[in-house]
């Protein structure tokens, strides 16, 4: 098994503000008002569920040809259940999502079966959803 390790990097820019980067790209990453952001750009939470998104968009650019599929459009929509007394300090509400539900939304001049073989595929082969759904080992290191 041929092993590769990707780095991202995070920086804080003060306030809740983040610089995200990796290979040379970066976005950046704030929280809304409300919550003491100055709402300048996505949450991290919001920004997982976009790279979920484009992920499983992704498998579809790879593989759609390959599966035979005319594709005209697709977008996928991601929406992320969260309770939101977990900021309140509630005790016993789950911090992260409870639920996960993609939308698909696609143009093809295919079958029924043939478009759920694909999004069948898609929800297989997604490796962020893979790394949500089995979550990794996690190591930690505290540096000086």
């Amino acid at each position: 098994m041929a092993k590769q390790t990707l780095k991202a990097e995070v920086e804080s820019l003060g306030g809740m503000r983040l610089k995200c980067s990796s290979r040379g790209f970066e976005f950046m990453i704030d929280e809304p008002t409300g919550v003491g952001g100055t709402n300048e750009a996505m949450n991290p939470l919001e920004a997982l569920l976009c790279s979920l998104g484009a992920c499983k968009m992704m498998v579809v650019r790879f593989f759609y040809q390959a599966k035979q599929i005319n594709l005209h459009s697709m977008r996928i929509e991601i929406l992320g259940e969260i309770d939101s007394d977990r900021l309140k300090g509630k005790p016993d509400v789950k911090i992260g999502f409870s639920k996960i539900i993609t939308n698909y939304y696609i143009d093809a001049d295919n079958t029924e079966e043939e478009i759920e073989a694909l999004v069948a595929f898609i929800e297989k082969t997604c490796p962020v959803k893979d790394t949500i759904v089995h979550a990794p080992e996690m190591e930690l290191h505290i540096n000086p």
